[in-house]
């Protein structure tokens, strides 16, 4: 169910989603609270769903995680039970950091971030290994132009 949010509420959450690390203080002087009025809103926001948590963004060429993949599948499998073991299944593999149910020529759409293709290429066997599949297209990244935007408040 969506929950309305005010422009008090959006401009908090435009502010979260350019530097959750802010503190409660720092953020209510931005929005123009008091921090007990702030904290009001930030408990309410986490209890109807609307903030689920605060992570760090990493840089992952930081980290030699220089190869991105979208990997596209497509399955004639359709059912509940394979649905759910094609789901568990995924959910194990790390370098899946996005995964999507999608409509069109393909049913799935999985974002794989690793080292490199000879990494890849396990991610790859260890994907197909326990589920049967029609067919896995992978799109190689060459640039991230913008990625990990906020959402449009």
């Amino acid at each position: 169910m969506e929950q309305k949010l005010d422009q008090i509420d959006r401009r908090l959450l435009r502010e979260l989603q350019k530097d959750a690390s802010l503190s409660q203080r720092e953020l209510a002087d931005r929005v123009g609270l008091s921090q007990n009025a702030c904290w009001r809103r930030l408990k309410a926001l986490t209890e109807g769903g609307v903030l689920r948590g605060s992570t760090a963004r990493i840089a992952r060429e930081k980290l030699g995680l220089d190869l991105v993949v979208f990997v596209m599948l497509r399955t004639r499998h359709h059912s509940k039970e394979w649905l759910d073991a094609f789901r568990s299944h995924v959910l194990t593999i790390p370098e899946v950091v996005d995964f999507h149910r999608i409509g069109g020529d393909y049913d799935y759409q999985l974002k794989v971030v690793t080292q490199d293709m000879a990494t890849y290429d396990k991610v790859y066997q260890r994907l197909i290994e326990k589920v049967e599949l029609d067919s896995v297209t992978s799109y190689f990244a060459m640039e991230a132009i913008a990625e990990g935007r906020p959402l449009p408040l």
